[in-house]
This record gives C-alpha cells, structure tokens and sequence, in this order.
C-alpha cells in the first residue's frame, strides 16, 4: 500500500514534522492517512451555487416549470449545510450527510432531466439557432462537470468528516500524492478542488488521467459520467455544425 513509506530519519526526529507528512518513527504519515481539520466550506458552496445558477438559467423547453421551486429548494439545504458548517466541514452527524447527498442528489437528476430533453430535442432536429444551443449545451456539460465532483467528492472515503477522522484507510481514488507523499507538502490531502479537477477531466478525456480510480463504484460513476458528457457534447456539436451550414 503507498500509504507507509518508510524514510530514513536523521538522529533526534522522533515522531515530528516531516517533507511530505508527519514521521512516527521512521514511517511517514501523509496527511490523508491521519486526523486533521476538515477543509473549507467555502469552495464546495460556491460550486453548488454554480451549477443552482446555470440551471436556472436553463430555458424551460429542457427543464420543466416553475423552475424556481427545485432552486428554492436546492438553496434551502445549501443553507442548512452551510449554517451547521460555515467555517470548516468537521461535524460529524448523519443527518448533515443525507442533506449533502439529496442536495447532490437533486442537482443530478436535474441535470440529467434537462440533457434527456436537449438530446431528445436534438434528434427530433429542433433547436434551430447555434448561439442559444452551444449555451444551454455548456451549462448542461459544466452543471455535470460540478454535480459529479461533488458526488466524488462526498462519497471518497466515506466523505468529507470521514477523511478529516481518517476512519477509512483504503482510498477510492489514488491520487499523485498518495503514490509520491515526500514529493507533497505535509498537510496535502484530496479537497474539492482535486475531485472537480478530477471530474473535468473525465468529462473531457472521456478516461482517467493522472488520478486513478480503485473501486468498482468509482469506475462506474466515472463511466456513466463518461457516457453522458459525450454524449452531450456530440449531440450539440454535431447539430451547431448543422445549423451553421
């Protein structure tokens, strides 16, 4: 496993703070592998405001009416999440998780519900401007690039409060910095960030880069993102291409 690398430690280090993690020891300690503070709120928040506006700007052909009601709904429980954890992401109760994952959970179905139609549209050889397309294409394409980073994100190790209580050992997705920890700083552990980096460049390499997914449920949720991002994509650009012929 990457997680113990073994390092020569010079005389008078015992258990301190080391390049790349912490040293118990002469074993090194990466950060990912103990308990630390749980990462900001902030960045997580600001996706899901995000991809709340992109849907609202969505017209109502490839969503559905009285669109404000979902995003009504959708802020209600960011606010919860945000009122139990403004400054750090650290309280462990189940109940904030369920919020999380129904909050993820709404934006998706939301998101693959405004594809479906687009896609149908498209086949049925509607959408006739290539400026009005090209737009509501990208905001579907980049509202499932931030809902499956968040998905990512929250259920990577058993999610955010469970890798800060570092409760699981067995990482989902393994990251450059798991397999080379002496080359990370010693606080560096997987954030928000690192899934939607994680996320964009599956939904634009249409396969895993330098970030590698172990478990069955990650390469899954990294196919069927796959699936619909080409989908998408091609759909769009081929009927714009149309269009401007």
């Amino acid at each position: 496993m990457v997680a113990e690398v073994e390092k020569v430690v010079e005389p008078g280090l015992h258990a301190a703070q080391h390049v790349g993690g912490f040293v118990e020891g002469d074993v090194l300690v990466p950060a990912w592998r103990r308990v630390t503070r749980g990462e900001p709120r902030w960045p997580v928040a600001i996706g899901v405001l995000c991809a709340i506006g992109m849907q609202l700007a969505l017209p109502e052909r490839v969503t559905f009416r009285n669109q404000w009601v979902l995003v009504a709904v959708e802020l209600a429980m960011l606010a919860v999440l945000v009122a139990a954890n403004p400054g750090r992401i650290e309280l462990p109760a189940r109940w904030l998780r369920r919020v999380s994952m129904a909050l993820i959970a709404t934006i998706s179905a939301a998101n693959v519900l405004s594809a479906g139609r687009l896609i149908a549209s498209l086949l049925r050889g509607g959408e006739e401007n290539a400026g009005p397309l090209l737009l509501i294409g990208g905001a579907i394409w980049l509202t499932n690039v931030i809902a499956f980073s968040l998905w990512y994100w929250e259920l990577d190790r058993g999610g955010p409060v469970a890798r800060v209580q570092a409760t699981r050992p067995y990482a989902d997705f393994l990251f450059p910095q798991m397999q080379s920890p002496e080359l990370a700083p010693p606080d560096w552990e997987p954030a928000f960030v690192d899934y939607l980096y994680v996320s964009f460049t599956n939904a634009t390499a249409f396969s895993p880069t330098d970030v590698l997914p172990l478990t069955r449920w990650t390469k899954l949720t990294m196919l069927f993102q796959s699936a619909i991002s080409l989908t998408t994509v091609a759909l769009v650009i081929a009927r714009a291409v149309n269009i401007l012929k």
